[in-house]
């Protein structure tokens, strides 16, 4: 995996996260089906320059410097088919948008809506709880806001 970090600020990033925590022993094989789609993704047969990866055992993290080649339908609809198909490989759904993941006790942990709303109402979260957005959309918020407190995350309005 190229280092993410290394992407321009200005990069496309799109982050999915698991319905469940991946293994160890997962982590490689998932990398190389990541490795291989990124290094043949095109759009409009133009090879895109992407890179992407699991981070926390978790979450699907595409990258794309868009400053070479952007991300047109076709290509996000191709990336689209292709976590698909690892989702059903390693069973999980990456498009479950009801599931919100903070760091709570220096352990990463994933929360269904439901969930969000009891853990907040019995004092486990609070508005300093640090929170992923994955609705961030490039490197310089990827690096600046991707985990920030529930207080001040758009997260805060469904609890």
């Amino acid at each position: 995996m190229v280092d993410l970090l290394k992407f321009p600020e200005t990069s496309r990033v799109w982050i999915y996260t698991s319905k469940r925590v991946f293994s160890d022993d997962e982590l490689n094989d998932l990398q190389s089906h990541i490795d291989r789609f990124t290094r043949a993704w095109v759009s409009h047969n133009v090879d895109l320059h992407a890179t992407g990866g699991i981070l926390h055992n978790r979450f699907l993290v595409l990258v794309v410097d868009e400053s070479r080649a952007g991300a047109s339908g076709c290509s996000i609809d191709s990336s689209v088919h292709f976590i698909r198909q690892l989702g059903e490989e390693y069973q999980t759904d990456f498009f479950d948008r009801q599931l919100f993941t903070c760091v709570q006790d220096e352990e990463v942990t994933t929360y269904d809506r439901p969930g969000l709303k009891k853990a907040y109402q019995q004092g486990s979260i609070n508005d300093q709880t640090p929170f992923f957005d994955t609705l961030i959309q490039n490197m310089g918020e990827f690096q600046r806001n991707w985990l920030k407190p529930l207080g001040d995350s758009w997260l805060k309005r469904l609890v």
